[in-house]
């Protein structure tokens, strides 16, 4: 349970650096993210398009747990985007968002990927006026 804890916190550490060239140490060449198949490299474009857009995205881990090779993680992920991200221009708001990760490690890889996050909240956040007094 201890490798798998260091291995994910290895690939956090990579993912808040913004470290994609070295994702093929994590993620195995096909894996299926939110149950349909995909490569790594197209999990690393996405990682790539979304830091493109919010170039401070950061997940923070608040809950890690275990059982086999499954592990699933409970993280909240900042930022504020600089260019249009899922559909919303950028205003200069900031959001905070919980994401529910789950995933799947063989051969020291992961293959299976989910994540959940509420996406129309993350919308309003970005969305709301701040009023300025």
């Amino acid at each position: 349970m201890s490798d798998l804890c260091a291995f994910y916190l290895r690939y956090l550490h990579e993912l808040n650096a913004h470290r994609f060239d070295r994702m093929a140490g994590f993620i195995a060449d096909r894996t299926t993210l939110n149950g349909e198949p995909a490569t790594r490299d197209d999990l690393i474009a996405v990682q790539r398009a979304d830091v493109d857009a919010v170039p401070d995205l950061h997940w923070e881990l608040k809950d890690l747990l275990f059982d086999g090779d499954r592990l699933a993680a409970r993280l909240v992920n900042t930022g504020t985007p600089v260019k249009e991200w899922l559909g919303v221009a950028p205003s200069g708001a900031s959001f905070e968002i919980d994401e529910y990760a789950i995933y799947e490690v063989r051969d020291g890889r992961f293959v299976h990927m989910t994540a959940l996050h509420d996406a129309d909240g993350l919308r309003r956040q970005l969305t709301e006026r701040k009023d300025t007094p």
